[in-house]
């Protein structure tokens, strides 16, 4: 379980976005994802905490509608699925436009894409563990490609491999494009719109390990190794590529990974890592796919979306939400059609998703500050408590607008800034629509009583310990 879900935060963000970042961050573009890196880490200590604050709780679209209401509930279960299909459209344009078009340069991008959308139904419809086998091994594949590829980049470094003239060794990350910070200031805070997009999933750590036999050994056992995975994953694999590759050869069009062994010389070596690349953009969509049909399969039994979506097939498998699904990934064909493609396209797919995923780790703060507040006993008796709880909510709080004023500086990037709000406009209506049930009106009743009592709960508690 917590194989799948580490492969699910390991997809194209890493493999296909840290060309464009390093391209234009340079070697700062370290310091980029150990900051993200750093502050994700509260956010899912945060939910963290709240998932073990009660037994029902299975994710965070849960204790979101418990603590904030209904509201909550249907904002952040329509948004996540929005979120996972936007990052399906992207895992599918770079595989369409960049990890088959390295083999067949001159096969139609759009037919390639519908070839995968087809290929990810397939991989779902069968059985739930269908799914799980399959992205297992995809997970296991990525895991192991980027673990070899560090190791066969230090042996690179140590040996002072040369190619087109350069050395391999760490000295590339200040020597070369005007040093550690190349990219100047703009260029280190146009890093992190690209960037933040490594990271969606990351919550996936933390939803999986809650739904194991054992949540409170596995939760907090998953949720404390991100700094270790980041640490590997991201900022170890980055290092090597530029120590190996002076940052100033690196393309937004190109994968890192692919593009240091081509320079290399190593033509076989770099087919096989655009295969591993190419499994890890198909891991990451077929972990979308997977998410967003269970995500509008609970919506629909929660009375939130429309109830044949909460159908299952003889397999148990909610086929209807899982075409839906597949339906809105053929936006990718539609994007590839109009040209937008490799880096362009990316950024713009990219940053909406990036966003969305914002909002939803957004909520799970206020939903740990509420929680806090209005649950004090909750608090005091947790066993994995949020370090900083009092502080670093607004720290993350104030990193998050400086990612909104960082995507401000990119065309590709401002135009995803400036259509994500039709997304939450169109669901506000829907909502407006919805409210209005009986089902709703009775849930918003229920909530208001239980907001009441746990008032007058924590006041008494207080009280008591305050003396």
């Amino acid at each position: 379980m917590q194989l799948i879900a580490i492969g699910g935060a390991i997809g194209t963000g890493l493999f296909m976005g840290s060309g464009k970042t390093i391209s234009v961050a340079g070697p700062a573009v370290i310091l980029v994802y150990m900051i993200i890196g750093f502050m994700l880490y509260f956010v899912m200590r945060a939910m963290g905490e709240l998932l073990l604050s009660k037994s029902g709780y299975r994710n965070f679209a849960d204790f979101a509608a418990d603590i904030l209401g209904p509201w909550a509930g249907y904002f952040v279960g329509w948004t996540y699925w929005f979120c996972w299909i936007v990052t399906g459209v992207a895992d599918v344009i770079v595989i369409a436009s960049v990890y088959v078009k390295f083999w067949a340069d001159s096969f139609p991008v759009w037919v390639t894409a519908l070839v995968v959308i087809g290929i990810l139904l397939a991989l779902n419809l069968p059985s739930v563990r269908g799914f799980g086998e399959t992205e297992f091994w995809f997970a296991l594949i990525k895991i192991v490609a980027i673990s070899a590829l560090i190791v066969v980049g230090l042996v690179m470094i140590v040996t002072g491999f040369e190619h087109a003239g350069a050395t391999a060794s760490f000295a590339n990350l200040f020597n070369h494009g005007g040093g550690f910070f190349g990219g100047g200031w703009i260029g280190f805070v146009g890093g992190f719109q690209i960037a933040v997009f490594a990271f969606v999933g990351i919550e996936l750590v933390g939803t999986a390990a809650a739904e194991t036999k054992d949540p409170e050994h596995n939760l907090p056992k998953a949720v404390n190794a991100i700094p270790v995975r980041i640490l590997l994953f991201y900022v170890g694999s980055l290092v090597v590529l530029m120590s190996v590759v002076p940052w100033t050869r690196f393309s937004a069009d190109e994968s890192p990974f692919v593009m240091l062994f081509s320079l290399a010389g190593l033509g076989a070596a770099a087919h096989l890592v655009n295969l591993v690349v190419l499994t890890s953009a198909l891991s990451s969509a077929n972990s979308g796919i997977y998410s967003t049909s269970r995500m509008l399969y609970g919506l629909s039994t929660d009375g939130d979306a429309p109830r044949q979506f909460g159908k299952l097939s003889k397999r148990k498998v909610p086929q209807n939400a899982l075409f839906l699904s597949g339906v809105f990934l053929l936006a990718s064909v539609v994007l590839l059609v109009f040209g937008l493609d490799q880096s362009k396209g990316f950024s713009v797919v990219t940053t909406i998703s990036s966003l969305c995923f914002m909002f939803v780790w957004t909520l799970i703060l206020v939903s740990y500050l509420v929680h806090r507040k209005r649950r004090p006993q909750a608090h005091a008796e947790s066993k994995f408590k949020m370090p900083g709880g009092l502080v670093m909510p607004w720290v993350v709080f104030a990193f998050f607008v400086f990612l909104l004023v960082a995507f401000v500086f990119d065309a590709d990037t401002l135009a995803g800034l400036i259509a994500t709000p039709i997304w939450f406009i169109l669901l506000g209506i829907g909502y407006l629509f919805l409210r209005r049930s009986r089902f709703h009106a009775a849930a918003r009743a229920e909530h208001r009583a239980i907001v009441a009592k746990e008032h007058q709960e924590a006041a008494a508690w207080r009280a008591e310990h305050a003396g």
